[in-house]
């Protein structure tokens, strides 16, 4: 055997060693955040023309730059939303990579693309779209809220010849994700935001219509509903703006990104009534159904429109349009072309598992958030900001100021104790900055609650 096949064998025990010890291991240190020079100085220069030896490399990671990260399944990383990825979806993630697989076509990717389809079938069923809804998986919400709002715009333009020299304009609410906002400005879009933090109502969506210009309303296409926001957790009226969007035949939009997990549970699914009404729909695997970052998800109720707005053209791509090659090509349905097979973590966690775990595990997460609520409620040093929502839990710690609450985080984070993060939530006029909590992780537990709210005093 070649030096080179003796490195590579070693430097694969090396990699199959740590992530046995990262995946059986109990305890897993939160990681403490350094600047850039530190690191720069801890590890050197590791770019260099000759290379410094995957040993080395390795060996850098382990002791230097690993511990600068906060692991997304860590039990008291309650901040953004979190992720906690089962031990089967992370080690398929290796399988994946490994696989070497170009998830854009069938001709490619068949086997790896069938494993995805399997995995979306079961996010379909979730959902109650009509048959022959179907989807596709993305890198993440933002990718997938930009797909749908893509595909919207170009079934819009498709309407009249009016429509295709007119600037598009959707209609959202100011607790929708920034993503959306983001997204807009990619597809240049207008955008109009009905000012609530709170739960968007049919009425006020109505109001907000009635409202706009004779132009505007000619230029509207699309409604974005959110199916539980990342802030709070809140769940749009989504039947009532259902309805009008049917009435004013309006393209209806609903970014679960974060939420969209809670489908799965017998407790809150529901709230999401009218999601089976949407055109489109935004799913994050990677957030609340236990795949490793990144996965998401966008699902149509007609996928055809999809095709017509981004499926791509070129003379070396014309193969895939042979008869021979013909099957389920993802790159059609979404803005990439290049694209890794993301959801087959997802589908082979959920093979291993079965869905019924999913449901114990996001029920878990909802749980959370009431007990957390509760021993808030319990503590005179603290108070809640409104009741606990889907897993997220919005509360303040009485007299303090924005400032303390930074110290606050950044003290805990530097320990390598917790990682929770402010927030603001916007009461009458005034925006407050307040802390959050956001429950993924099943192996949180009422202890680490209980210590992070102590630590507040």
């Amino acid at each position: 055997m070649h030096k080179t096949d003796l490195d590579l064998v070693e430097m694969t025990m090396d990699v199959m060693k740590y992530t046995i010890n990262r995946l059986s291991a109990t305890k897993v240190k939160i990681g403490k955040p350094k600047k850039a020079e530190e690191l720069k100085a801890l590890v050197g220069e590791t770019i260099t023309k000759s290379g410094i030896g995957g040993e080395n490399a390795f060996k850098l990671w382990k002791k230097y730059l690993a511990k600068a990260i906060v692991p997304i399944d860590h039990p008291r990383h309650l901040a953004f939303v979190p992720a906690s990825p089962t031990r089967a979806a992370i080690l398929f993630d290796l399988v994946t990579s490994a696989s070497s697989i170009h998830g854009a076509y069938w001709m490619e990717g068949a086997g790896g693309i069938f494993c995805e389809n399997e995995a979306m079938s079961w996010l379909v069923s979730l959902t109650g779209l009509p048959k022959g809804a179907f989807g596709v998986f993305t890198s993440g919400g933002t990718a997938a809220n930009l797909s749908a709002i893509v595909t919207a715009r170009e079934f819009w333009r498709s309407l009249s010849e009016e429509n295709k020299v007119e600037k598009g304009l959707i209609i959202t609410s100011s607790g929708a994700h920034s993503s959306i906002k983001a997204m807009a400005k990619v597809a240049d879009i207008d955008i109009l935001l009905v000012n609530t933090e709170n739960k968007l109502e049919a009425n006020q969506l109505e109001k907000t219509i009635k409202n706009l210009t004779a132009h505007q309303k000619k230029r509207l296409f699309a409604i974005v509903a959110t199916g539980g926001t990342t802030n709070a957790g809140i769940i749009d009226d989504l039947d009532g703006i259902a309805n009008i969007c049917q009435k004013n035949k309006l393209w209806f939009h609903v970014d679960a990104a974060y939420g969209g997990g809670a489908l799965v549970s017998d407790s809150v699914k529901h709230l999401f009534k009218g999601i089976e009404k949407a055109d489109s729909i935004t799913i994050d695997p990677h957030k609340w159904m236990f795949s490793p970052y990144d996965c998401g998800a966008i699902i149509y109720k007609n996928l055809e429109l999809a095709k017509r707005a981004h499926s791509q053209e070129g003379s070396y791509l014309d193969i895939f349009n042979d008869e021979s090659a013909l099957g389920f090509n993802p790159s059609d349905y979404q803005i990439q072309l290049t694209r890794r097979v993301r959801g087959l973590p997802l589908w082979f966690s959920l093979a291993t598992h079965g869905t019924n775990r999913y449901k114990q595990a996001i029920e878990r997460g909802i749980k959370l958030a009431q007990i957390a609520g509760k021993i808030i409620t319990d503590m005179p040093h603290v108070e809640l900001v409104r009741p606990p929502s889907l897993s997220c839990v919005l509360y303040r710690r009485i007299g303090w100021k924005p400032k303390d609450y930074l110290d606050w985080t950044y003290n805990n984070h530097k320990k390598g104790f917790a990682l929770v993060t402010p927030t603001k939530w916007k009461t009458g006029n005034t925006f407050e900055t307040v802390s959050r909590f956001c429950f993924i992780n099943p192996d949180t537990t009422k202890k680490d609650i209980k210590m992070i709210l102590n630590s507040m005093h």
